[in-house]
């Protein structure tokens, strides 16, 4: 869809005044027609359809058709994308089935700059198999020096939660299956972020979060994506009612059904879904290559502009932007009361340990002034140590 409008795509959002938000890359903002959507779901179909709503307003096959409009975005074959659940449950899935795959295979290899919950997640896998596998975590730049043939899956995260360090996805999914092994592809920082090529990149399983760049809310179900050719053979440790192939047969045994369709658990997070599906709408507006486009104009601008108004500020993500998803980190030793004096001055961003200040460029609802001034207010609580305050230095549970 060439010749994307962000000027209307900015208009479809909820923006509050006088905040400037660089923490989409977190949670998003809400699409302004999100709220009417979830009062429709709410007073137009749970509150009159009851129980007919699962048939008359197409909830059960919301996983699958929302699936798809997610599969467009990160370069996924139509039906093999499947919505719910969160994504420390669809981690389990993928992870699970690929191991299962590869059964005479015990290491899962991941990196360093993974998130923690995929680790956790591989970590409680582990222990509940009892079958004597390895987590083996080792420095980004090294995954594909350690793809062995002891290797059954790689664990990675596309792009890092704290630096914005890009993998080569081609590349590294090259690297495994040269050697046997299979993938299993983190999105929670790509989705809706740039351009993703799942089937290009032959990449096995993958799974991604809807309530970062996609903007489905807080809370919003995750996906998860099998390859076709994975699509008989794929078992997951985790089964559930949904999951089944013929779920309203009531079969005592597990029968999954094929592919990313086997993956779901739970019953479909209706409500939710009902935002995400608010929120794809302005998706399905944008090319995924103009926004990729237009996120590089915006953080080289924003890196430019915060480095020479705040040299006391180390930029940590990749300079190159080809090698960085679409949010800039930067070092700062006193980085969580900087920020909170940031967001008091109405510029959000977010701080991970120990020293991270992160700031998410998303195009949809950001523009040129907006990363202006940004830089303006950086500029003036650092060089005035506006952040040396009492109150800034205070921890709340979310940081």
């Amino acid at each position: 869809m060439p010749g994307t409008d962000f000027t209307a795509t900015r208009e479809m959002f909820h923006l509050p005044e006088g905040v400037i938000y660089l923490d989409g890359n977190s949670l998003g903002p809400m699409p302004k027609a999100a709220a009417a959507r979830v009062q429709r779901t709410v007073t137009g179909e749970w509150a009159e359809m009851l129980i007919g709503g699962w048939t008359r307003a197409g909830w059960m096959e919301q996983p699958a058709r929302l699936g798809d409009r997610i599969g467009r975005l990160v370069g996924a074959e139509p039906g093999h994308v499947a919505v719910g659940d969160t994504l420390s449950v669809k981690i389990h899935q993928a992870l699970s089935a690929a191991l299962a795959l590869r059964p005479g295979r015990r290491v899962i290899l991941s990196d360093e700059g993974n998130f923690p919950s995929d680790l956790y997640v591989a970590q409680a896998l582990i222990d509940a198999l009892g079958q004597g596998h390895e987590l083996r975590v080792v420095p980004p730049g090294e995954v594909a020096a350690h793809v062995t043939r002891e290797v059954a899956v790689t664990l990675l995260t596309d792009v890092d939660y704290r630096t914005g360090r890009r993998h080569d996805m081609a590349a590294l999914t090259r690297a495994a299956h040269e050697m046997g092994a299979l993938t299993v592809w983190d999105l929670a920082h790509s989705a809706g972020a740039l351009p993703v090529d799942l089937a290009g990149a032959g990449a096995d399983f993958a799974a991604g979060c809807t309530y970062k760049y996609l903007n489905g809310g807080p809370g919003a179900p995750a996906f998860v994506y099998v390859a076709p050719r994975l699509a008989a053979s794929a078992r997951p440790a985790l089964a559930g009612w949904l999951g089944h192939a013929a779920p309203f047969a009531f079969e005592p045994d597990y029968r999954p059904a094929p592919g990313a369709a086997g993956m779901r658990v739970g019953t479909p997070p209706v409500l939710g879904m009902a935002a995400l599906e608010a929120a794809l709408d302005v998706w399905d507006r944008v090319d995924m290559a103009e926004v990729r486009a237009r996120s590089i104009e915006l953080s080289e601008l924003f890196i430019a502009g915060v480095e020479a108004a705040c040299p006391m500020l180390e930029l940590v993500s990749p300079r190159d932007p080809d090698r960085r998803g679409s949010q800039v980190a930067f070092r700062f030793g006193d980085g969580h009361a900087a920020m909170q004096a940031l967001i008091a001055r109405g510029v959000v961003g977010d701080f991970r340990a120990p020293d991270i200040m992160r700031f998410g460029l998303a195009p949809l609802y950001l523009d040129e002034a907006d990363i202006r001034r940004a830089i303006d207010v950086m500029a003036e609580v650092m060089e005035r140590r506006l952040w040396d305050r009492p109150e800034y230095h205070a921890r709340a549970a979310v940081t």
